[in-house]
């Protein structure tokens, strides 16, 4: 039987406040559990074990972070929208670094398609309509997007840009940019070829 007080949501929660704290890595049963001021076993009659614990973060997060993404596009369109979008995935690295982690976490192929994982792509598929870019070149797009996203934000988190003297927000920018330019450059060439006889 469960313990009052503790339920599947509040255990996500403690965890997801943890991985922040102290690491995705570091979360186990016996940590939230003491977070919760139980005993281990407790914690049992909402998971099976330490991985559904960690999925149950990691679904948290990406939910959290695919409403975020919503929020920030929301009335945007073409550059706008990436770059809102960006600075939304970026912030949310930022407040949240074990949530981020866990947002990298691998489910199960049923679990990934049930979870927000597939909100964070429609999204950048939306941005993607802003600059008309055709099949395949949509679909290389969002996987460079998010390439580009999580790789800049993972450097960062890991201090990555600290020593060097220009400021990581002007070079996100550039980069922002520079991707803008490049979408549109390839939604001209699609253009160009679609033309051609």
């Amino acid at each position: 039987m469960a313990r009052a007080g503790i339920t599947a949501e509040r255990l996500a929660r403690t965890a997801a406040e943890l991985a922040d704290e102290i690491g995705f890595d570091r979360v186990t049963v016996s940590a939230v559990a003491r977070r919760l001021g139980v005993k281990d076993p407790s914690l049992y009659a909402h998971i099976e074990n330490a991985r559904q614990l960690k999925e149950r973060v990691a679904l948290l997060a990406l939910a959290e972070l695919a409403d975020r993404g919503a929020e920030a596009l929301a009335g945007r369109a073409g550059k706008d929208a990436l770059v809102a979008f960006a600075d939304a995935y970026r912030a949310y690295a930022e407040e949240h670094p074990g949530r981020y982690t866990a947002a990298r976490f691998e489910l199960d192929p049923e679990t990934a398609a049930k979870s927000a994982g597939p909100r964070h792509t429609e999204m950048m598929r939306a941005i993607l309509r802003g600059y008309d870019l055709p099949e395949p070149d949509q679909t290389d797009a969002v996987r460079f997007l998010g390439s580009m996203f999580h790789g800049y934000v993972s450097l960062e988190m890991a201090g990555g840009f600290r020593h060097t003297p220009r400021e990581s927000d002007a070079s996100w920018s550039w980069a922002l940019d520079t991707i803008d330019l490049a979408l549109i450059n390839r939604s001209e060439r699609a253009r160009v070829a679609e033309e051609r006889p």
